[in-house]
């Protein structure tokens, strides 16, 4: 099925985009590189974001922390390719059905080639093929420390070619390998106060919102060593002051300034934390040095005048694109919300590898996976995600759930890239990670049965030499009254997905022994869970085989999972329903996984958009601008105000409520299945691998619903619509289409890129 592009919801796009950066004070040179992606250029296909090893900036170099412009030279530090066959990828723009039919790259060591279209390196051909994204170069053996360029022109079904695309340059590295993750350098970027005042003989400065970052000050003395002090901090006193002693991990710094006679600018060098730079954190490399999460500025005792230009927060971040995502609605909590975690993501990326927040600097698979998916939709970014989970692959630590997540996590990785050389390469080493030696005859699997082994820690890359179960965080007071016993209900499910994961990587690497086994596991502990953790009296999950009480986390994970029969979803929704927000931020992901996969849209509304203590509307209300560890600090006293983990609605408003996941990999086919309950309103912009999803929708519950899609180039979608009669009409661009019903939704199946108008309408 293919229809016409509306050229006006196209203009209404590009004319709502230009208008937010106007709004956010974005360059006017933005503004038109923005615009350019959009109009075409005379031809039914164009041509934009070309990656190499998925990286979107492979071009980029650092000094001292800030892009180069201008003359590079040696010392800066440059985003590296390391492998001898890396992949491209680029971006199709064009009219609908922009569908591409074949391809020709060149790649030179020689711009001037290049722009002559001439590739001394490699030179495809017109290669018949749809594909755009992993394309693997074979051309001549890549040089070490080379810097090389490519472009690329596809044609259309039509047979109709495009223009040349922009050039891409990028850099190899010392050595080359057959397989090794790019990433980027961190960034710095300098801002000013936001607001700027004195109280007698302190000025105060707020940046705005809180940030890892360094602080630089110029200021002017007429008298030789005076003293002044600064102090910085995330949180403040009801008088505006800044909170001295705020409590668990969030912080505070007071350091003495000695100010030399004249006008100079001061760099304050940070006291090092021992507990976050002990030799299993991520340290901040040489070039960057020690960064502190702060918003707030205090000087004391400056005699000397001020002015916010004086003061400059250096902050740190994984290169993030602030305009690669977008999300508003007719709710203005949930907007907030959205806006809180979608700035979490930015500020928590600071190490180059995901960390739980500032107290440790240790990463942990429970805070990567929760990262991992919320990066996918806000940013156009798969690195930094890839390089923790490299780097917990052979730094696993101790919780048996935590290491459970390892193979999820690799299955994401290859789901929204469609790149399979990282889970090829690391293909044993996530098999060890489902802890197959600690399965019993019945079917389940346990830590304690005695089959814990140095033999399986060194097997896992465990940097303890045990084990334990998890369940939540906090232990304690976030698991909703678990019962830990022999065979832990949540540890099983959490086992049974991660096998589920495996037996699909199996099948793509044709690995068929382990698929056999694999599926014979799945059976196992499928039918385990059903006879002995099931409570046919309560007609709901326990925690455990020796214990009858009955928790959200085992019955919301066992739905999340697929671990419950359809018969059953009623039940176990109810009971869910009655334990609201009974968990901790981490695992409200897979919460609302088991909401939506249910189908209650309100439900999972009212949790987005909650306002009670556990919500991330209370995140807001306590202060903080970064997502925190835990709901408030009545559940976890030494909780810190920068975890990643908080930031679940980055991936659940448009994975879930928007309803906009991948179905293959590399999002060659994308399912659209908004859930918005009551919600009037939205619009959302997601970013792919193959290109920018627009959507939005209005919705009047029961009597309309309609929506404005934007499919990218070389990309299908199956559209669930909301079905409520029988007598309802659905159009799409005006025409009335067929429609199959599947349970509460009308599917339009295998639409083809382009943009849609579709209308639900129900005959009165």
């Amino acid at each position: 099925m293919s229809h016409s592009i509306d050229k006006n919801f196209m203009s209404n796009i590009l004319t709502s985009t230009i208008l937010k950066c106007v709004w956010n004070k974005t360059s006017l040179s933005i503004i038109f590189m923005l615009s350019s992606m959009v109009i075409l250029n005379g031809q039914d296909i164009r041509i934009d974001n070309l990656r190499v090893d998925l990286l979107l900036y492979p071009h980029l170099q650092v000094s001292n922390g800030y892009p180069v412009a201008g003359s590079p030279d040696s010392k800066d530090i440059k985003t590296l390719i390391f492998n001898k066959q890396p992949l491209l990828s680029w971006e199709l723009l064009g009219d609908a059905d922009c569908v591409q039919s074949a391809y020709q790259v060149i790649l030179s060591d020689n711009r001037e080639d290049i722009e002559k279209g001439l590739g001394n390196m490699w030179n495809s051909g017109q290669v018949a093929s749809n594909e755009s994204i992993n394309i693997l170069y074979t051309g001549k053996d890549l040089n070490p420390s080379t810097t090389y360029f490519w472009r690329v022109k596809v044609w259309n079904e039509k047979e109709l070619p495009s223009s040349w695309s922009p050039i891409c340059e990028f850099h190899t590295a010392q050595t080359l390998e057959e397989y090794k993750t790019a990433y980027y350098p961190l960034q710095k970027t300098d801002e000013l106060p936001a607001v700027m005042r004195k109280i007698e003989d302190i000025f105060r400065l707020d940046f705005g919102k809180a940030a890892f970052g360094q602080l630089s000050l110029t200021l002017e003395s007429d008298k030789e060593r005076a003293v002044i002090f600064v102090r910085l901090g995330e949180a403040t006193n009801p008088d505006g002051s800044i909170n001295r002693k705020p409590g668990g991990t969030i912080r505070y710094a007071e350091y003495p300034v000695i100010l030399r006679r004249g006008k100079h600018t001061y760099h304050l060098k940070f006291t090092p934390d021992k507990r976050n730079t002990g030799p299993m954190a991520i340290h901040m490399p040489e070039y960057i040095g020690d960064v502190l999460p702060f918003r707030y500025v205090e000087i004391e005792g400056y005699q000397g005048s001020l002015e916010e230009s004086n003061i400059t927060r250096s902050t740190v971040y994984y290169p993030f694109d602030d305009f690669a995502s977008y999300f508003h609605s007719s709710d203005s909590i949930l907007n907030a919300i959205w806006e809180l975690c979608k700035y979490s993501i930015k500020v928590v990326s600071f190490a180059g590898i995901y960390v739980d927040g500032d107290r440790e600097r240790i990463p942990y698979e429970a805070d990567a996976i929760v990262n991992q998916l919320s990066n996918y939709y806000i940013d156009k970014e798969y690195s930094i995600a890839r390089r923790t989970l490299e780097h917990l692959i052979f730094n696993g630590t101790w919780f048996t759930d935590n290491i459970l997540h390892t193979v999820p996590i690799a299955f994401n990785d290859y789901l929204y890239t469609g790149d399979i050389r990282m889970v090829q390469h690391q293909y044993e080493n996530l098999k060890a990670k489902l802890l197959l030696p600690l399965r019993e005859a019945n079917g389940l699997m346990s830590t304690r049965t005695g089959k814990q082994s140095p033999e399986l820690m060194k097997e896992i890359h465990a940097l303890r030499g045990s084990m334990a179960d998890l369940v939540d965080w906090p232990h304690g007071g976030e698991t909703d009254g678990f019962v830990f016993t022999t065979y832990n209900a949540v540890v099983n499910a959490l086992h049974y997905k991660a096998l589920c994961d495996m037996a699909k990587i199996a099948k793509l690497l044709g690995k068929n022994d382990d698929v056999i086994l694999l599926d014979k596991y799945i059976k196992e502990t499928y039918k385990a869970f059903q006879s002995l953790l099931w409570d046919k009296n309560k007609r709901l999950f326990k925690d455990g085989v020796e214990t009858d009480h009955i928790s959200l986390h085992t019955n919301m994970m066992a739905l999340a999972f697929g671990l419950v029969p359809e018969k059953h979803i009623d039940d176990v929704m109810t009971f869910i329903r009655s334990r609201g927000m009974a968990c901790g931020p981490y695992t409200s992901l897979f919460l609302l996984d088991a909401v939506y996969k249910a189908g209650d849209a309100d439900y999972g509304l009212s949790l987005l958009t909650s306002k009670e203590e556990r919500s991330w509307y209370n995140m807001i209300r306590t202060g903080s601008t970064v997502t925190m560890e835990a709901w408030d600090k009545k559940y976890k006293s030494n909780l810190d105000w920068n975890h990643g983990w908080g930031t679940v609605p980055a991936s659940v408003i448009p994975g879930k409520l928007m309803g906009i996941e991948p179905l293959e990999p590399g999002f060659s086919k994308i399912r659209v299945r908004p859930q918005p309950g009551s919600l009037e309103k939205a619009e959302i912009k997601v970013p792919t691998i193959r290109g920018d999803i627009f959507m939005s929708f209005q919705n009047k519950v029961g009597q309309s619903f309609s929506m404005e899609l934007t499919i990218p180039g070389n990309t299908k979608a199956d559209i669930y619509l909301p079905f409520w009669s029988k007598s309802q009409k659905i159009t799409v661009n005006g025409k009335p289409v067929q429609y199959r019903k599947d349970g509460n939704f009308a599917v339009i199946e295998n639409i083809s890129s382009g943009n849609f108008s579709i209308q639900v309408l129900v005959k009165r």
